[in-house]
């Protein structure tokens, strides 16, 4: 059975607001927190009230009642925009933290408040002494960061939504199989149902969940919106409910809590070898290796700080992985932003390959495989310290013409996947971006090249090779170019070219420069 946490964060919009005030204070207007203090927002053209403080809730203030009325109630009453957007970030922000306790979180929609997220502790919950523990360490340190809040542990989402709204306690755990005595007591607002739903349940006798059971379905799916039925059989366990994730649920992670906060780079490097060891055996159990991982430093103040790194070949060298997140912390200048330390460390996979077992040789000779391994490591290295765009790579494209044969593209790429050298005639090492015209002596039309002169200098053939007719695809328009017969071409000098006669079928040919030999 799964086991869900609910996260409900009371006056969410307000906390928020304080905390970013306590951040950034400003000298003109500052909140006053122990006189009334609303956030507005419009509705229907006026502003209404989005979210009071408890000084507010004292004096008889309620969220949806007009501004102006509440002026009226409370004299000095402080009023400022409701920001929903800042809410929201805000509202991520700490769920990414909350991926310290369990990779698998998803915040709140509209339809379930915008104040709180869920936890999917399945499997998770003895890493923290049991269930009970685990939500203690939760709301010890949401309180410690100024939040209030009610939590509840259940099999369901929608059995744990309704507990950590409508239970006395401010956290509890509800065992397997009790959601449907849980439900009975509570409103049907415990289902996440609209309003206007339960004032018509209400006004037709059903003021308790538990009024519902027993009852016939049909009715009520007749005369009601899907959303009742849903979210009766959700909470109780008996249909499916999807949460959508911050993330996918990693194939492969490790988490590492803290007993004292770490704020060096060697300590973290240390902890990350670590994180990378156990992963490396969970690695080997299915044959993978990683390409891409991504590191999350949770600081005691809430705040979570993320490394991204990824290797040109899969990988399960804990030392290798540690190097690279040494090279992308200098390179982010993270070890900056420490604070107070960092209590807990999370190392996941988000790109795996299959990584095949390889005899290397016995005698000390050339081995393709650990050559690619050391080309994989030099890349990966200069990728981290430099940046991934900086990595540039050729592309081979399925076309006959040189200049349309590969394209560079921006990134890494495994060394396997490179083309292997062809054994057809050699290719220039430079190749110009656009052939450039030249004028050739030959002692025949289709003879080879004598001399010839180019960039305003006359190159005298000491040698040459060909030609290699290479003629255009037919397929890719009616209009295709002339072939062209490629010679290899080397000076009195010593200079090598690449040249080519260009077949027309009207006039003299015409020759081109279109590469350079080293």
């Amino acid at each position: 059975m799964t086991r869900i946490v609910s996260v409900w964060l009371m006056r969410w919009p307000i906390a928020r607001f304080l905390k970013a005030q306590s951040r950034n204070p400003s000298p003109i207007d500052p909140v006053d927190r122990e006189r009334p203090f609303i956030l507005a927002a419009d509705a229907s053209g006026e502003p209404v009230i989005a979210a009071a403080n408890i000084a507010a809730e004292k004096v008889g203030l309620r969220i949806g009642e007009r501004v102006a009325n509440a002026r009226a109630k409370a004299e000095g009453l402080q009023v400022r925009p409701l920001d929903p957007q800042a809410d929201e970030a805000a509202l991520r922000r700490l769920a990414l933290w909350a991926m310290r306790y369990s990779p698998a979180v998803s915040v709140w929609g509209k339809e379930n408040g915008d104040d709180g997220f869920f936890l999917d502790v399945t499997g998770a919950a003895h890493l923290f002494g049991g269930e009970d523990k685990l939500l203690d360490d939760i709301a010890h340190r949401l309180q410690a960061f100024g939040l209030a809040s009610r939590l509840a542990l259940a099999d369901t989402a929608g059995a744990a939504w309704a507990l950590c709204h409508f239970h006395p306690s401010s956290a509890v755990v509800l065992k397997t199989g009790e959601e449907s005595e849980m439900l009975k007591p509570l409103p049907m607002e415990a289902l996440r149902l609209q309003s206007n739903t339960c004032s018509t349940l209400r006004r037709l006798g059903f003021k308790r969940v538990g009024a519902l059971e027993n009852q016939a379905r049909a009715p009520f799916a007749a005369r009601f919106e899907k959303e009742l039925l849903t979210r009766f059989d959700q909470a109780r366990g008996h249909a499916p409910e999807l949460l959508d994730l911050l993330a996918p649920p990693p194939r492969y992670s490790s988490l590492r809590q803290l007993l004292e906060p770490i704020v060096t780079q060697e300590a973290i490097l240390a902890v990350v070898k670590r994180l990378m060891e156990d992963l490396a055996r969970q690695l080997l159990c299915h044959g993978e290796g990683a390409r891409r991982l991504t590191l999350s430093l949770f600081r005691i103040d809430g705040e979570v700080l993320t490394v991204e790194i990824g290797t040109a070949l899969p990988t399960r060298e804990p030392v290798h992985v540690a190097h690279l997140v040494g090279l992308k912390l200098e390179r982010l200048q993270i070890m900056a932003e420490t604070g107070f330390g960092f209590e807990s460390l999370l190392l996941i996979v988000t790109a795996s390959e299959r990584m095949e077992p390889h005899q290397k040789d016995l005698v000390p000779a050339f081995d393709v495989a650990v050559a690619a391994e050391h080309e994989a490591l030099l890349l990966d290295g200069v990728s981290e310290r430099l940046g991934r765009q900086r990595i540039k790579h050729f592309e081979p494209v399925a076309s006959h013409l040189p200049e349309r044969a590969e394209v560079l593209r921006t990134g890494m790429r495994k060394p396997s996947e490179w083309p292997e050298a062809s054994n057809a005639r050699p290719r220039p090492l430079f190749l110009l971006p656009h052939a450039e015209e030249a004028t050739v002596l030959a002692l025949l039309p289709e003879g080879q090249p004598q001399r010839f002169r180019w960039r305003r200098v006359t190159h005298e053939v000491a040698h040459s090779e060909g030609p290699e007719r290479i003629a255009d695809e037919w397929w890719r328009s009616p209009d295709s170019k002339p072939a062209r017969d490629y010679y290899f071409v080397e000076d009195e000098k010593g200079r090598r070219f690449w040249l080519y006669r260009e077949r027309t079928s009207e006039g003299a040919p015409r020759w081109f420069v279109h590469g350079l030999f080293a």
